[in-house]
């Protein structure tokens, strides 16, 4: 009788370490693959930063803030370039009035006033900016002067309206 009642643990204590295991296994084998997995999505999006990086790096090729030469060219004026590019948007921008045009879009509005949205300075003597009247919208290519006094004279150069599609 106790052989019995040891061969019935014995046998027991065998499916349950089997039960155990098997359970386990499948349990570790899941987390591999979501381990796996999470590792795939994170090569993607750290290939997806590499290439949004370059694509900024591109873009930014015409930018005042990255020209050396015209930084340079500020610097020995004694401009800083920083507040001079916040300084022209503002100026831009602040021609922005209710009821009317900004003068420095050569073109009047149809369907309301012509308002600049964005300003892009592209170095020390360009600057582009996109504009809008709320139904027809396009893009302007200024050029300006930085006076000694500080103050900054725009130019309208070229400009375009987008067509309505």
């Amino acid at each position: 009788m106790g052989n019995k009642i040891l061969m019935y643990l014995f046998i027991f204590s065998l499916l349950f370490t089997i039960f155990i295991y098997v359970n386990d296994k499948r349990i570790l084998d899941a987390k591999q693959e979501r381990i796996e997995s999470l590792e795939d999505k994170l090569a993607e999006v750290e290939a997806d930063a590499e290439i949004s990086s370059a694509t900024v790096e591109d873009e930014d090729y015409f930018s005042l803030k990255n020209n050396e030469d015209a930084i340079t060219y500020f610097e020995e004026k004694g401009i800083d370039t920083e507040d001079l590019i916040l300084k022209i948007e503002d100026a831009i921008i602040s021609k922005n009035k209710a009821g009317e045009d900004n003068p420095i879009v050569p073109m009047d509005g149809m369907e309301g006033n012509m308002r600049i949205n964005k300003v892009k300075v592209l170095n020390h003597k360009w600057v582009i900016a996109d504009f809008t009247d709320g139904t027809y919208w396009g893009e302007v290519f200024l050029s300006y002067e930085v006076a000694e006094d500080g103050e900054i004279k725009f130019f309208s150069e070229k400009s375009f309206i987008y067509p309505l599609y």
